[in-house]
C-alpha cells in the first residue's frame, strides 16, 4: 500500500530511515492525473531502486496563464490508486504552503536551452519547472529520478542543472508512452473535445513522416520540417505554435542533420496546448 506523505519533514524522516539502511531511493517529479505515461516512468523507478517516491504538486510558478492552472486536472484518489497499483512506496503530496511557504527570491535559470522552442512562447515557464524539480531533488535527495522524453525540452534543461549544480542523482529518461493513434499521452488529452482529439493525431504522423524521410537520407531540415508540418496544418482544428529540429543537447536549431537531432513540436488544439518530438536520425549514421 502507498504511503501518503503530505509534509517535507516527514518525507525526509521517512527517507532518511531507508537510506541509512542502504536502500537506494527513485523519483518521480509529477503534477498528478497520472496515466499509461506516468506508469511507465513508475514501472523503471520500481524495477531500478529499493524504495520508489512519486511526487504529486501542480506547480504554480510553471504556469503562464491563470486559466490553464485552474483548468489543470486534479485527481489525487484516482493518483493514489495508480501508485498502489504500481508498487509506489510513498506519494508526497504537498500543498502549495508547503513547497513555497513565501514568495521565493530564489529561482534558477538555466540560460539557453530554456530560450527557445516553449521556452519563447512560455516565458518563466522553465524558470519554475527547474526551480521546483530542484526543491524536489534537495527534499527526496534520490539516488535517481525520471522524467518522460514528450517533454524533451524539460529534460534536456533537468539534465544541464544537475550537471552545472552537481547534484548527486542520475536523471533517467523515458520514452514517451503513446495512444493506438499516435497521440502522445498527455494529462490535457481529457481536455480535448470529439472533434479536436480527432484531429491531434497529426502531430506525430508529422513528426513521424521526418523522421522516415531522415531515415531515407534527408539532411535538409527545411524540407524535414515541410514534410512534418504537411498533415497538421490539414486540421482546421489545429494551429501550428512551432515544429522545430534542434540538436538533442544545445537544443539548438539544426539547418542540415549531421548527427542524431530532435524534431520538436507545439501545437495548440483550441485552449488545448500539444507537444511531442521524435529523434531524427540520419541515414548514414
Amino acid at each position: 500500500m502507498t504511503e501518503t506523505i503530505r509534509t517535507i519533514d516527514a518525507l525526509r524522516s521517512r527517507l532518511a530511515w531507508s537510506r541509512m539502511r542502504g536502500r537506494t531511493i527513485g523519483l518521480v517529479p509529477t503534477m498528478g492525473a497520472l496515466h499509461a505515461g506516468h506508469a511507465a516512468l513508475l514501472d523503471r523507478a520500481r524495477a531500478e531502486n529499493d524504495v520508489v517516491v512519486v511526487t504529486l504538486f501542480v506547480n504554480p510558478t510553471q504556469f503562464n496563464e491563470a486559466g490553464d492552472l485552474a483548468a489543470y486536472p486534479r485527481t489525487l484518489q484516482a493518483d493514489q490508486g495508480v501508485c498502489n497499483q504500481a508498487g509506489v512506496d510513498i506519494l508526497f503530496a504537498p500543498d502549495e504552503h508547503e513547497i513555497y511557504p513565501r514568495e521565493p527570491h530564489t529561482t534558477i535559470e538555466v540560460s539557453g536551452l530554456a530560450s527557445g522552442l516553449c521556452g519563447a512562447h512560455r516565458p518563466g515557464h522553465f524558470r519554475g519547472v527547474a526551480t521546483v524539480v530542484a526543491k524536489l531533488l534537495l527534499i527526496a535527495q534520490p539516488d535517481r529520478a525520471y522524467f518522460g522524453e514528450k517533454d524533451f525540452q524539460q529534460l534536456a534543461i533537468i539534465r544541464r542543472m544537475v550537471a552545472d549544480l552537481n547534484f548527486p542523482v542520475e536523471i533517467v529518461g523515458v520514452a514517451t508512452v503513446r495512444e493506438p493513434d499516435g497521440l502522445a499521452l498527455s494529462s490535457r488529452n481529457r481536455l480535448l473535445t470529439a472533434g479536436r482529439r480527432k484531429a491531434a493525431p497529426a502531430i506525430f504522423e508529422g513528426l513521424r513522416s521526418a523522421q522516415a524521410l531522415a531515415a531515407q537520407g534527408e539532411t535538409d531540415s527545411a524540407k524535414l520540417r515541410a514534410v512534418a508540418l504537411a498533415p497538421i496544418e490539414l486540421e482546421p482544428e489545429l494551429q501550428v505554435e512551432y515544429v522545430e529540429i534542434v540538436d538533442p543537447e544545445s537544443l539548438e536549431p539544426v539547418k542540415r542533420l549531421a548527427g542524431e537531432a530532435r524534431i520538436a513540436a507545439a501545437v495548440r488544439a483550441g485552449p488545448v496546448r500539444l507537444i511531442d518530438n521524435v529523434a531524427l536520425q540520419p541515414a548514414s549514421q
